[in-house]
């Protein structure tokens, strides 16, 4: 990773980050990340979160942030707030995520049981498609390697797994942020991503933002990425310098040139 300063600042259309540690600090988003993000949107770029938030966060998130949309369960669905109504587009069907959800359920019980101090997810209950393991939100922080043990138990049970800076999110069906994104780009915004990506960046903090760090060539990490070390399967190609919220503010000033 170098670090961003090095960046070289080309035109860029729009960007996609993370939420969670990425445009927050320590839980809160900050009036300087918010107005950030509304400095960006009033600039004309293109700007959308792509999280492992739950639906209940993203139907706020859509309705009343200056975005474009929102990506959110790391690929489950994209909400849009089009002609003054949410669109919501799901990976699956009604149907297929209430099965689904009772299945999640069931592997919930035996992790909760095997790693003692982690917990649901407080935001559980506004969750569509995938289940949300709390291993340092609203719980005592545990070891990586304890999360680590969770995401190893989800996949026992059949899930794809990944830790993320506060949940070990994991859910059936072999979708992740990214063909998500690329989704969304592809049928609401007409763009093919995969000839258009270097017109975007990404900005991220933790291994579940993997793929869109190994897809996007303008891929870019906040400082506190390097709590995760050898965890990152494909780390971003630039790092800030500042951490969390203050790092996403860094890349905004860059992109618009302040």
């Amino acid at each position: 990773m170098r670090p961003f300063a090095q960046w070289a600042a080309p035109a860029i259309d729009g960007l996609l980050f993370d939420i969670d540690d990425t445009l927050t600090t320590e839980g809160r988003l900050t009036a300087a990340a918010y107005a950030a993000m509304e400095r960006l949107h009033a600039a004309g770029k293109r700007v959308v979160p792509i999280t492992g938030r739950p639906a209940g966060w993203c139907d706020q998130i859509a309705r009343l942030w200056p975005v474009d949309a929102v990506v959110g369960e790391n690929g489950a669905f994209y909400f849009q707030r089009h002609g003054g109504q949410l669109l919501r587009r799901f990976q699956d069907t009604e149907p297929v995520r209430r099965e689904r959800r009772a299945r999640l359920a069931a592997i919930a019980t035996k992790i909760l049981a095997a790693v003692p101090g982690c917990a649901l997810a407080s935001d559980q209950p506004y969750r569509e498609a995938d289940l949300a393991i709390d291993y340092r939100e609203d719980v005592p922080e545990l070891p990586l390697a304890e999360a680590e043990r969770i995401a190893a138990l989800m996949r026992e049970g059949g899930l794809v797994a990944k830790v993320s800076s506060i949940h070990v999110n994991g859910w059936f069906g072999d979708y992740d942020k990214l063909a998500m994104t690329q989704q969304l780009f592809a049928e609401r915004f007409g763009i093919d991503l995969r000839r258009e990506q270097r017109r975007y960046a990404f900005i991220g903090d933790s291994p579940n933002d993997a793929p869109m760090f190994a897809f996007f060539e303008h891929s870019i990490a906040v400082a506190n990425i390097a709590r995760f070390g050898a965890m990152l399967a494909t780390p971003p190609r630039y790092v800030t310098q500042a951490t969390c919220g203050a790092g996403y503010v860094e890349v905004v000033e860059r992109l618009l040139g302040d």
